[in-house]
């Protein structure tokens, strides 16, 4: 086999593969050959080669997503590093593990006017889990810092930097290795099973009429169906889910916009719960956090085994478990309640969805409309990506077969690496992918097509509103030249060149008509990845949107 001369290069390789480091994501450069000559010769690894640091990592974010397991980058010095930080910071609140593997000049080459330098340690210090500033010689210092950050990057589910600083020359390469690196091994686990003072929780809990279960970005199948039963069968129970909950049943709320927007004070005060449930992730939701932040719950229990955010500046307790632990736990323990809380919620929510169902087959074609169409035609068993902005907002308010499991970087809520993330889980998972995006975020990501392995099953279905539809949405649109230029950002580009120079096929719809038939042709074609861009009418989809929640009264 053939190594990287460079010791401490050797010690860093060698590690990965003993930590069972599988996928690496090489974005070149000269300064990191030691390790790009090293990984991409080892056949331990499975390599990937893309040019843009900002897309690579979102396409190593995408297959960590996926996989459960740590994706390493790699990059040369200097700006190289920083184009990481969008996606560092989205494993960060995203809690999904990252390595980052800088290359660096030798600490005496920094701050003298060396060309392609910068000030690299520490340089995510505020969103990596783990920083571990190694020395130029291979070393066992070095060694069990390497060590440390991986085992950190499985543990604390987020981003680690290790940055390695080589100095030439750095193309040289040797037959046999010349360092024996320390192996450690950790198995700490985060969480308990057992609920502290459990008997306290369980009062609580049979005591209140009035419970709520909201869930955030949640992986599917990580709750036992027989808590999900548990939770259905309780009538001092409402379940509210989110697209990215993946958490599914009949009787649970899965559209909360829809049944909470037109509430006023005296619903409000019918809704407030006594006690709040919460575990996942972010929520997208902004209106059920204003709505939580002005009628707290009495009891805000998140069930986490990292993190409790105070999202609602109610928060009293943080239950250090995994949510299926706890609720397994507890459940055990507590009785139903009796309570009219969750029949008159849901009368309310049955109403709500016959008013939806009526809407849209009156509504002219816009967003909304092209968001139902291109949902109910999504095959069951796939995997649905998001970007974010209007996009993921509208798929809030439909209804997805509960076979398809759903994504959306959901940590920092950006726009900026939907697309490299979507075909990054695509390679992960391996399951017919599809993704549905805007078009701001999707030419904002442009380059993500700039990569040799889409799979040919691929589909992105690109919605087109010629510019930031979520600004007409929010407050404060007027129809005046800054916020067209400033805000929307109004264009007439299209994804047709794109499609030609990436060797995809690309399909467009203009119509309800012309989108039937197209949806058809998209899920036929695998014999490389296709675009579906979808024009709306930028001037009418606010307006019908905003219609919409009227209606629902």
């Amino acid at each position: 086999m053939i190594y990287p001369k460079i010791p401490l290069a050797q010690s860093i390789i060698e590690i990965c593969s003993a930590k069972g480091i599988t996928n690496i994501i090489i974005s070149p450069g000269s300064r990191n050959a030691p390790l790009t000559i090293g990984f991409a010769q080892n056949s331990n690894f499975k390599c990937y080669s893309i040019a843009d640091e900002r897309c690579a990592a979102f396409f190593a974010l995408g297959i960590a997503q996926q996989t459960k397991k740590p994706t390493a980058i790699v990059c040369t010095s200097g700006s190289a590093l920083l184009n990481y930080y969008p996606a560092v910071a989205e494993a960060f609140y995203s809690q999904i593990p990252l390595i980052v593997i800088s290359a660096d000049r030798p600490q005496s080459k920094i701050d003298i006017g060396d060309g392609q330098t910068i000030r690299q340690e520490n340089v995510f210090q505020n969103h990596a889990v783990f920083n571990a500033n190694l020395t130029e010689e291979a070393s066992a210092e070095n060694d069990l810092k390497i060590n440390k950050a991986i085992e950190t990057a499985i543990l604390l589910k987020g981003p680690v930097h290790i940055n390695a600083p080589f100095e030439e020359p750095l193309y040289e390469t040797v037959e046999a290795l010349s360092v024996e690196p320390k192996i450690t091994h950790s198995d700490e686990i985060l969480g308990t099973k057992i609920i502290e003072n459990e008997e306290d929780f369980v009062a609580i809990w049979n005591a209140a009429k009035r419970k709520l279960i909201l869930v955030g970005v949640n992986e599917a199948n990580s709750i036992d169906e027989k808590t999900v039963e548990n939770f259905a069968s309780d009538p001092s129970v409402v379940v509210l889910t989110e697209t990215t909950s993946n958490l599914h049943h009949p009787s649970f709320i899965n559209s909360i916009d829809t049944l909470i927007t037109p509430f006023g004070d005296a619903d409000f005060k019918d809704f407030q719960p006594e006690i709040l449930v919460t575990f996942g992730g972010m929520i997208v939701s902004k209106r059920i956090k204003a709505f939580l932040r002005k009628y707290k719950p009495k009891h805000h229990w998140h069930i986490d085994t990292l993190r409790a955010y105070d999202t609602f500046s109610a928060l009293t307790q943080h239950f250090v478990m995994q949510p299926n632990d706890f609720f397994n736990s507890l459940l055990n323990k507590t009785s139903f309640t009796q309570s009219d809380y969750f029949s008159k919620i849901n009368s309310i929510y049955e109403l709500r969805k016959i008013k939806r169902k009526e809407y849209l087959e009156k509504t002219a074609f816009s967003d909304f409309k092209v968001f139902e169409k291109v949902i109910e035609s999504l095959p069951k068993n796939s995997q649905l990506q998001i970007s974010n902005s209007s996009a993921i907002r509208y798929a809030q308010l439909i209804h997805i077969d509960p076979s398809i499991e759903v994504f959306c970087n959901r940590g920092t809520s950006g726009i900026d690496g939907s697309t490299s993330t979507a075909i990054g889980a695509a390679v992960g998972s391996q399951k017919p992918n599809v993704f549905i995006t805007g078009d701001v975020s999707f030419l904002y990501d442009s380059n993500a097509l700039w990569n040799s392995y889409i799979p040919k099953n691929f589909k992105i279905i690109l919605i087109n509103n010629g510019g930031g539809g979520i600004f007409r949405i929010l407050p404060g649109h007027e129809e005046k030249p800054v916020f067209n230029t400033y805000f929307e950002t109004s264009h007439k580009l299209t994804a047709e060149h794109l499609a030609k120079m990436y060797k995809m096929n690309y399909l467009t719809a203009t119509d309800v008509n012309s989108l039937g038939e197209n949806i058809t042709t998209l899920f036929t074609h695998n014999d490389a990845p296709t675009i579906l861009e979808i024009f709306t009418p930028t001037s009418e989809n606010d307006v019908i949107l905003k219609q919409y929640f009227k209606e629902l009264v």
